[in-house]
């Protein structure tokens, strides 16, 4: 399967017809951010789920302690660029909280069963974040 940096360059050459159906069927769009340090554009494949007609993506890094890069730059700067198949736009981007929170963590869990697993590797919140155009 496809992952990282090849599952992006794939993606955009195949404008998602290779690469957005992922691992047990979930979905794929691509997250463009600037780096916090580098200021230079970084894309990143994610798992995505849909709330009418914004993206929901999870900020899991697997369970991991602490946060990923990509939700730190946003964090930052929350205008962003995101590829759904072949439809390429900018998007600003927030995070999840309270009820709205909850209800997006069920609707990703649908998409991807094994966030309810990294949550409890994790002491930390995973962050829920909405993207809208």
């Amino acid at each position: 399967k496809l992952y990282g940096d090849a599952h992006v360059q794939r993606y955009r050459e195949t404008d998602g017809e290779v690469g957005h159906i992922w691992k047990e069927g979930s979905t794929i769009l691509l997250l463009t951010t600037k780096g916090r340090k580098t200021g230079k554009p970084r894309t990143t494949p994610l798992i995505y789920a849909e709330d009418g007609d914004r993206y929901v993506i999870v900020a899991s890094k697997g369970g991991a302690p602490d946060d990923p890069g990509w939700y730190r730059n946003l964090a930052q700067e929350p205008n962003v660029e995101l590829q759904v198949k072949d439809d390429v736009f900018p998007a600003t981007a927030r995070t999840a909280e309270g009820d709205e929170r909850e209800r997006l963590w069920r609707k990703a869990n649908e998409i991807w069963p094994h966030y309810d697993e990294y949550a409890e590797k994790t002491d930390r919140e995973i962050p829920v974040v909405v993207l809208e155009r």
